[in-house]
């Protein structure tokens, strides 16, 4: 995190669109179902042959230890920071074009101006500290599922690419790689039997266009 006044006024505002996110009252309890998921497929490898049980064992700790912290988080996720006057003087001005300027908000200026930047980037990790048990979570969950499966070659032909999903394995996550040198950006849709990639060229005139190229690209679908 930077120290300036500008590198603060980014974090908070991106502390604040957390806050947003997590108003929605069944983002909590379906974090919990997916660590409990989680939990269920990987419990039911403890007796299949070869497994490492200690890497096992391992896993479903930091499992439970994650869906602990979530349940010992009582009140909604960041509440202290709605509870905050400061904070929501800020929120209350935020969605207003100008809103945030000295005049209507000389507080949330005297605290970039007057206050050293060390206390001003421990108060924003004090915030962030709200979070801490959804972002071990959501890491955890995210790593398992990418480690699922690893990647295959494919080819895009005339930068197009489709395949058929098997409705009987449960797709959590799609992932696309290419080298990061490349004109393009994989454009992703689908549904529950199929999805398609779309390799696009980018252009900051106008809007993108589909590549003609036979594109080769690495691909996994994760299923955990």
């Amino acid at each position: 995190m930077g120290q300036s006044e500008m590198h603060h006024r980014d974090a908070l505002d991106g502390i604040l669109s957390m806050l947003s996110v997590f108003e929605r009252s069944d983002m909590k309890q379906e974090l919990m179902k997916e660590i409990e998921r989680l939990i269920a497929n990987l419990s039911a490898l403890e007796n299949t042959p070869g497994v490492d049980r200690e890497a096992l064992d391992a896993l479903l700790s930091d499992l439970d230890q994650s869906l602990d912290a979530l349940h010992v988080q009582k009140s909604g996720l960041g509440q202290p920071l709605r509870d905050n006057e400061f904070l929501y003087s800020i929120r209350q001005r935020s969605s207003i074009p100008g809103g945030t300027c000295e005049f209507d908000l000389p507080s949330y200026h005297f605290w970039l101006q007057h206050t050293l930047p060390e206390t001003r980037s421990e108060q924003l990790r004090l915030w962030l500290n709200e979070f801490i048990s959804v972002r071990n979570a959501v890491e955890l969950s995210l790593r398992l599922i990418r480690g699922s499966v690893g990647f295959k070659d494919e080819v895009a032909e005339a930068g197009f690419y489709q395949r058929s999903l098997d409705s009987n394995q449960p797709y959590q996550l799609i992932r696309v790689e290419i080298p990061r040198d490349k004109a393009f950006f994989p454009e992703v849709s689908g549904g529950k039997h199929r999805f398609t990639v779309r390799f696009m060229l980018f252009d900051i005139q106008q809007r993108p266009q589909q590549s003609f190229e036979t594109i080769p690209f690495k691909l996994s679908c994760c299923a955990m």
